[in-house]
């Protein structure tokens, strides 16, 4: 969430950020209005505390002298004070509630080179990299190509668990696991601490990660608990600085995660076909880092050169695409998605969504720096970036390095975690 300070400042910041991002700018004017009403409303308790112990002090006094009458009289005073001290502090409540509700939909203050956009259709293609394959012979999808191999079954996962899941097998399943020691071995040698995070969290910190909106969308709520299935480990790295103040000297903190993670995916994505593109449930290393406001830029791109370089040892081809104002989550202050090619569909897929998502989301979790000159705290910035999704980087490479007689060359980079095996299906 957004500082109120900025919003008492520099409405008309706000307002310029609402309208880019197509949004109704009339929440800055309630936001204004329902915390100058719970600033009167503080007031008005103070003021009345301060009858409070007015009255007590001659209360005292009255029966120091034995004046029973007017202390008596004080005293029911006391009492009425009382109850609107109570009435006006749940009134303060009630009206901070209402002024935090509106201030979390606003969108943080977007970079100044994200570009203006109504939609997805408008995001800005930034640059191209690898060659694109060509074949001299008919291609088929990484569905055709598993089932002929019989190194999956939608069938059977589809009976247990339903649409969006599957049964990884054989050399398929290895390929998976290839993926998650690649990318393991990739971010430790760039100096990453390895987490493996919880798979479950509370809402509160979800929360914070994401729009509440988002929840029945693609969140798995358990029941009866305060808990819900992480959809990305970039959740649990988020909260587990929670309510902390990190020594500057101790920053930037730089992490990545391995997880399963689970998606409803309910809406215009929703699981419509088989496959593994869009599945309920994947793997996926996640890069997170916390750092001092100063370095949030510097790290934005540390984090896509990590991506690129481990898609470009894949020999994968790729683009970078900048997501316009239109399509930028609440709480992303810039956002980079990088796109594999999928010759099945002679277009690009998105594997890795990158954000800058400054001190939004540290703000609600109370995360801060510790300034070693002058010991003063403030709100640290939060970036995240996807490493590898395996599944998506699957079917990728299942397309992409296809052969005629409907084997897979396994690429180079991963040749090392699969025993042996250099061709899929060979």
């Amino acid at each position: 969430m957004l500082d109120i300070n900025l919003v008492r400042e520099q409405p008309d910041l706000l307002k310029k950020n609402e309208k880019k991002r197509n949004k109704d700018i009339k929440v800055v004017d309630v936001i204004l209005k329902l915390d100058e009403q719970w600033r009167t409303a503080l007031k008005e308790v103070e003021t009345l505390k301060h009858t409070r112990n007015v009255v007590s002090e001659e209360i005292n006094k009255a029966k120091k002298s034995k004046d029973e009458k007017t202390a008596q009289k004080k005293i029911k005073e006391m009492k009425t004070v009382a109850d609107d001290i109570k009435k006006q502090e749940d009134n303060v409540k009630d009206l901070l509630e209402k002024r935090d509700k509106e201030l979390l939909k606003l969108g943080n203050i977007m970079h100044p080179d994200v570009p203006q956009g109504k939609d997805d259709s408008e995001n800005f293609e930034l640059k191209k990299v690898g060659k694109i394959p060509s074949f001299s012979f008919e291609i088929k999808n990484h569905v055709e190509i598993l089932e002929n191999l019989g190194l999956v079954d939608f069938d059977a996962s589809a009976v247990t668990s339903g649409n969006g899941f599957y049964f990884l097998k054989g050399q398929l399943a290895l390929l998976n696991q290839a993926l998650i020691h690649f990318a393991i071995n990739f971010m430790q040698k760039k100096g990453y601490t390895y987490i493996e995070p919880p798979l479950m969290l509370r809402k509160e910190i979800l929360g914070a990660a994401v729009d509440v909106e988002e929840f029945g969308k693609s969140i798995y709520s358990i029941e009866g608990e305060d808990l819900s299935l992480i959809g990305t480990s970039e959740h649990a790295l988020l909260g587990m600085h929670a309510a902390q103040a990190i020594p500057e000297q101790e920053l930037p903190k730089k992490y990545f995660s391995y997880s399963m993670c689970f998606r409803k995916e309910v809406g215009a994505h929703g699981i419509n076909e088989k496959g593994l593109w869009r599945t309920h449930q994947f793997n996926k290393i996640e890069q997170f880092i916390f750092c001092k406001p100063e370095e949030s830029n510097k790290m934005f791109e540390e984090l896509l050169k990590n991506t690129e370089g481990l898609v470009k040892e894949l020999g994968l081809p790729y683009r970078v695409i900048e997501l316009c104002s239109g399509d930028l989550s609440a709480w992303k202050q810039r956002s980079y998605d990088v796109e594999v090619w999928r010759p099945t569909l002679n277009a690009y897929g998105e594997i890795a969504s990158l954000s800058n998502c400054t001190d939004y989301q540290a703000r609600k979790l109370g995360i801060k720096v510790i300034r070693k000159s002058e010991s003063k705290r403030e709100v640290l910035h939060t970036l995240n970036n996807t490493a590898i999704a395996t599944s998506r980087i699957m079917v990728a490479i299942l397309e992409n390095f296809q052969t005629k007689k409907g084997t897979v060359k396994v690429p180079k980079a991963l040749q090392p975690y699969m025993m042996g095996i250099t061709e899929i299906g060979k």
